[in-house]
């Protein structure tokens, strides 16, 4: 089954300047190296007087997939500084593209990496970390009188209620973790004393934020 995996929450940049040289640090999601190199093309020609467009990435269901490119900096400051930062983030299926207009002053091998390093950390903590969690949807009927302790119970476990429907029964319809779903139907039956016929429907992945999604065990 596929296990939850650590993303950029959104699309989005970090500028910071550094000894007079800007860094745009720009994020984006992908699926695929076709997909990070549309991008790095795109922020590349947006940027064309740039000195360098510095790029890294990230991609797979074991982040097999990694590449980083100096862009014209000196060997090991830029790209590998770069693609560090994502994967000390534990995040996956992301393109990180950091302009850099020259300012005149230069920093160094060591301050180079500092400057790379810094700016996609600052991006990533900037844009946000979301957690992608592959679930099904559970739908099932309760009696009324099961409503409130089931609440309870659910909410205690940590298990995601998504909607609620009131008619002749209670219909509640769940959000569970695709990895552990045989374990969490298992808790609500013996819950139920056996009084339950789940539906279970389509896989999809939901996003959590990353402190949420951390707590979940």
């Amino acid at each position: 089954m596929t296990k939850p995996y650590l993303t950029i929450k959104e699309t989005g940049n970090y500028t910071r300047i550094i000894k007079k040289s800007r860094f745009i640090t720009h994020l984006a999601r992908i699926q695929s190296e076709d997909e990070a190199k549309t991008i790095i093309n795109q922020i590349s020609h947006e940027n064309a007087k740039a000195n360098h467009n510095v790029y890294a990435y990230v991609l797979g269901d074991e982040s097999q997939i990694q590449r980083a490119s100096d862009n014209g900096e000196p060997s090991g400051t830029a790209g590998n500084p770069t693609l560090e930062g994502l994967l000390n983030h534990d995040i996956r299926d992301v393109v990180a593209v950091t302009t850099r207009y020259f300012g005149g002053i230069k920093l160094g091998a060591g301050g180079l990496i500092r400057a790379y390093a810094g700016n996609v950390n600052n991006a990533i903590e900037t844009i946000g970390i979301v957690a992608r969690i592959k679930q099904k949807t559970v739908t099932f009927q309760i009696p009324y009188a099961d409503l409130e302790p089931l609440q309870h119970f659910l909410t205690t476990h940590h298990l995601t209620i998504a909607k609620i429907d009131y008619g002749v029964k209670v219909t509640m319809t769940l959000y569970l973790d695709e990895d552990q779903l045989e374990a969490s139907l298992a808790l609500i039956n013996d819950f139920l004393n056996g009084q339950f016929s789940p539906t279970i429907g389509q896989s999809e992945y939901r996003e959590a934020p990353y402190p949420f999604a951390q707590n979940r065990e």
